[in-house]
């Protein structure tokens, strides 16, 4: 044990009263200084401090490594109602204003479509009127579920805060123990694919890498991650990071806060409102179809007002010892791989949660340099399966497939899972249309595919470049006079009734669930029909058992009772469309990864997959050490020169 705090609050304080009397001696009128989550919030009434907040913030970051935020001290505010009265002078387009006095922060929503002031024009506002203006453009589709994620946020103003201070309790307490020792535990995605979750221990801090649920698991031992194994867990953890809006990565984050969790859930900020809408539709499934799901609307409130949303390549301490930063994983909207720095250069990990290394309509390839990097953890659900063809091949799989249907007289089912995959194919299709490829037939969307696109439409700087590109030039790419949604259930059985071809994209994607259940069974028996897979099917889900050639199951009917649903359409499965890397992917991640790796972790895939994959990895990485754990297993990482 050291002698005394590696770090301290009173030496933070020091440091901070040192840097305005030394470094920038001007008069600070700081008058608290708070914890705000990771960052530490000064507030001052000196409105040159405040005037001058950026670039002082930045000088602060320098001197105590730590994130800062200037605030305005009460005295220095103008009144809310002048200070609206002056916004909607200067800013064009306000939709609405949300003050929290609490933060003397104002959230200013503009219009879609509308320009927007300059940096410098906001700064001189914020600067008169003593106030910390943020501006937020409309999302060009209307969506509930960022809506909701603002009235959960903003709605209790007070706890929000009170969150953040726990919160910045955790981050910011007094380091104890120096850093000498880290050790990484297995809880779900142990050559298996569904819960991920990764445990991260170290002298001083716990820290849980995803919280997922598992699709085909039967119980609830193999449906959620090994909480079980571990004791006091919910009261020693300090941070759960989530890397992206699959339920195999965050479906189990609300039972954690069921029991008790009241600490951070760090993810980037499109994955808050794409968490927040898939776990709400997991409980509405699990109560439709009877079963019982594993948290409450309240939980899920519970996690979203413990969020911290983080911009990717920000750095940021979780833990006295821990700081984190995100890049981009190019799997879905928001995925992030996560670059864990422990201690002072003690051992740094790169976990990439699920990662696409190619360029995609929607995405841009993951991120391969980082900084420094002794380990690396890797998913592996296509390790064992090479994909013999281009993404422009995949899509003129795709076209074949779908002309054919078409012109027979047939119907294209396509399952999907609402985020990702969905808006990836709605781009396919609309080129396929405009392009002549396939006939011109109605395209129907059902399930949350349609709030999920919005929610992509209101994050265009987590896109790709090209698409960000076309947005600019055409707004609203992935709408188009094609699609139609489903509404209703009056609506959905017009369409069960069309005789004419159509096209439905329905999720889920596994075919555990959901709208897409309903047209299968309907449109299963007529052979001129087809199927369409275009996502990785978990083993032990329908979509797998499909796939493997069972050709009857049952299902759950309007009244309770049971129907046994015989399958005579056709079967395929487009795997170029994947968010996942391809088997030459993962292995070309592991030849561009930089720096190498000492130690390379495999999970996240079947014992075939991860097994071949490491086979394969040892000629690429000969001095990498490999591992392909098990659920439960921990791996000791130790420290190097």
């Amino acid at each position: 044990m050291s002698s005394k705090p590696l770090f301290s609050l009173d030496r933070l304080r020091q440091d901070i009263a040192r840097y305005f009397s030394v470094v920038n001696p001007i008069e600070s009128g700081v008058t608290k200084i708070e914890f705000e989550g990771p960052r530490i919030a000064i507030y001052t009434r000196s409105r040159n401090v405040f005037s001058s907040r950026d670039q002082i913030a930045k000088d602060l970051v320098t001197l105590i490594k730590k994130r800062v935020v200037i605030r305005p001290d009460e005295s220095i505010r103008m009144s809310k109602e002048m200070a609206e009265e002056r916004i909607k002078e200067v800013v064009r387009g306000v939709q609405g204003m949300i003050f929290n006095e609490l933060m003397g922060e104002v959230i200013v929503e503009v219009a879609s479509g509308v320009e927007p002031p300059s940096d410098d024009d906001l700064k001189l506002l914020s600067s008169e009127l003593g106030w910390v203006i943020k501006l937020e453009m409309s999302p060009p589709m209307k969506t509930k579920t960022i809506e909701r994620v603002k009235k959960i946020i903003y709605g209790d103003p007070l706890y929000r805060l009170k969150a953040l201070r726990m919160i910045g309790e955790k981050v910011f307490r007094n380091q104890i123990f120096e850093t000498t020792d880290a050790m990484i535990t297995i809880l779900g995605a142990g050559r298996q694919v569904g819960r991920s979750a990764i445990l991260l221990k170290t002298s001083e801090s716990k820290v849980l890498l995803d919280c997922g649920y598992s699709p085909s698991g039967s119980r609830n031992l193999e449906m959620m991650p090994r909480f079980d194994m571990m004791e006091d867990l919910v009261s020693e953890l300090d941070a759960i990071v989530i890397t992206h809006a699959h339920l195999d990565h965050m479906g189990m984050v609300p039972y954690l806060f069921k029991y008790g969790y009241r600490g951070p859930v760090y993810c980037t900020e499109p994955t808050l409102p794409l968490m927040l809408m898939q776990q709400l539709d997991f409980i509405n499934v699990a109560g439709k179809e009877g079963a019982f799901a594993p948290y409450s609307e309240n939980d899920v409130r519970l996690a979203v007002q413990h969020a911290v949303p983080l911009k990717y390549s920000v750095v940021t301490n979780i833990t006295p010892d821990v700081r984190i930063t995100f890049y981009n994983a190019g799997h879905i909207l928001g995925s992030a791989i996560i670059h864990i720095h422990i201690g002072e250069g003690f051992h740094n990990i790169i976990y990439t949660g699920d990662f696409k290394f190619e360029n995609s309509r929607t995405l841009d390839a993951s991120v391969h340099r980082f900084p420094r990097a002794e380990t690396l953890i890797m998913e592996s659900t296509y390790g064992a399966t090479p994909v013999p063809f281009t993404r422009q091949e995949s899509e003129q799989t795709l076209a074949e497939y779908v002309k054919k249907t078409i012109e027979d007289g047939g119907k294209v089912l396509i399952p999907v899972p609402a985020v990702g995959r969905a808006q990836e194919i709605m781009l396919v299709l609309n080129h396929l249309f405009t392009s002549g490829e396939i006939p011109e037939v109605p395209v129907f969307l059902d399930g949350l595919v349609v709030e999920a696109t919005a929610i992509h439409a209101a994050y265009p700087d987590y896109l790709g470049r090209e698409i960000r590109n076309k947005i600019e030039e055409l707004g609203n790419v992935f709408m188009s006079e094609y699609f139609t949604p489903i509404k209703s259930i009056q609506h959905r059985d017009e369409v069960l009734n069309m005789r004419e071809p159509v096209i439905i994209m329905a999720t889920s994607g596994m075919l555990e669930g959901g709208p897409i259940l309903t047209y299968l069974k309907e449109f299963a028996s007529d052979d001129r029909n087809i199927l369409i897979f275009v996502s990785y099917q978990v083993e032990g889900t329908l979509g797998r058992k499909l796939l493997k050639g069972v050709r009857e199951f049952h299902l759950m009917g309007e009244r309770g009772k049971t129907e046994l649903v015989n399958v005579k359409l056709k079967i395929v499965k487009v795997d170029g469309f994947s968010g996942h890397s391809s088997r030459q992917q993962l292995l070309g991640y592991l030849k561009a990864f930089q720096p190498k790796p000492r130690n390379l972790i495999l999970v996240h895939g079947e014992y075939d997959a991860v097994t071949s994959l490491a086979r394969s990895a040892s000629k690429i990485l000969p001095s990498t050490k490999i591992y392909t754990p098990q659920n439960l297993e921990s791996i000791t990482l130790a420290t190097y020169a």
